[in-house]
């Protein structure tokens, strides 16, 4: 498991910390560890996937309906090997 310091901090920032940490119930640590988990999940989650980048850049362009044509064939049944 890694370790960090955090060097530099206010004396207001640490208070602030504590005081939030004390609300929640939590240490100091596990605040700051609670606090960079959800600050990466969230960060996650802001990230497109292809699917919407590629929505985004062709929207301008407008839609595209395509007819979808009836089916004619009738089912059959699978020849499966035995």
């Amino acid at each position: 498991m890694a370790a960090i310091s955090v060097r530099g901090l206010s004396d207001e920032v640490a208070a602030r910390l504590k005081v939030q940490a004390a609300r929640h119930g939590r240490s100091m640590e596990a605040e700051v560890r609670a606090i960079l988990t959800q600050s990466l999940a969230d960060s996650e989650d802001d990230q497109p996937n292809l699917g919407q980048v590629i929505r985004e850049r062709f929207a301008k362009l407008g839609g595209v309906e395509l007819d979808i044509p009836a089916r004619r064939d009738t089912p059959r049944a699978a020849d499966l090997p035995e």
